[in-house]
């Protein structure tokens, strides 16, 4: 009897660690395939910000950034097809980055040259409003 029940007890812990293991399985492929998503997410939205940087001026203003950013959406795209998710997630946000600091560097350019033409516009107005007044 107690051989019996032996087997049994053997048995049922084969079955409880098979099942165990079979879930550990399961919980490993979902969390691996949920990390794709956020991956593909992140590389579309950092794609997004480096275009958004280049119509911004960001080759003219930013081109040490903006090919810095261009490389390392090369790299994660590469990640993607390796399947190393959370290395094409971590060079996408680092992509992100560069081509934000790339727009942002456009953006002050430009408005450094704007403010500088309207200086020049205002010396010129005032130059002529002292021609005019001393007449």
């Amino acid at each position: 009897m107690f051989i019996y029940w032996r087997k049994k007890m053997n048995k049922n812990l084969k079955t409880g660690l098979l099942a165990v293991c079979t879930a550990s399985m399961v919980v490993m492929m979902g969390c691996a395939s949920s990390m794709k998503t956020p991956a593909t997410a992140e590389v579309a939205v950092s794609k997004e910000a480096v275009d958004n940087a280049a119509v911004a001026g960001g080759t003219e203003f930013a081109p040490v950034e903006m090919n810095s950013a261009r490389q390392k959406m090369v790299l994660a795209n590469k990640a993607m097809q390796d399947k190393d998710y959370k290395l094409a997630s971590d060079l996408a946000t680092q992509a992100q980055a560069d081509a934000k600091l790339a727009q942002a560097k456009a953006n002050s350019a430009k408005a450094e040259k704007a403010a500088n033409a309207l200086q020049d516009d205002i010396r010129v107005l005032r130059e002529e409003l002292q021609r005019a007044n001393s007449k």
